[in-house]
């Protein structure tokens, strides 16, 4: 597949596409005779893997350092597989944060839908 073929399918900018090969994110793509790119499909399997990391909120360096430690082999299975616990560790207390952030704006939300032109000024904070 091309970079704009991919980039249609993940919903990336090709630019984006170039960062994350830059950066370690995903494994060098594979390129043509002429120095094209050319996802195959274990390049289109990384850039979902990344981009749904990302999307959680995952850091460049550990998922840089994921990916380096993948291309060394089996031997970093377990050191792979400790920062994908200590990410998911993170991801739960975020996750955890967030909820208690949207409990707290729906009561918000429930207090102005009750609210009465009289209480205007108490607590409104």
């Amino acid at each position: 597949m091309t970079i704009a073929e991919v980039s249609r399918k993940y919903g990336l900018t090709a630019d984006t596409l170039r960062y994350y090969e830059k950066a370690g994110l995903i494994p060098a793509v594979h390129r043509t005779a002429s120095g094209l790119r050319d996802y195959t499909e274990e390049d289109c399997r990384w850039v979902e893997f990344i981009k749904c990391m990302r999307s959680a909120g995952l850091p460049v360096e550990v998922l840089a350092e994921y990916v380096t430690l993948t291309q060394q082999g089996d031997s970093t299975r377990e050191a792979r597989r400790q920062i994908l616990v200590e990410q998911r560790a993170q991801l739960e207390q975020r996750l955890s944060t967030m909820e208690e952030t949207l409990q707290r704006l729906n009561k918000k939300i429930e207090s102005y839908d009750c609210w009465a032109p009289s209480m205007e000024g108490e607590g409104n904070h």
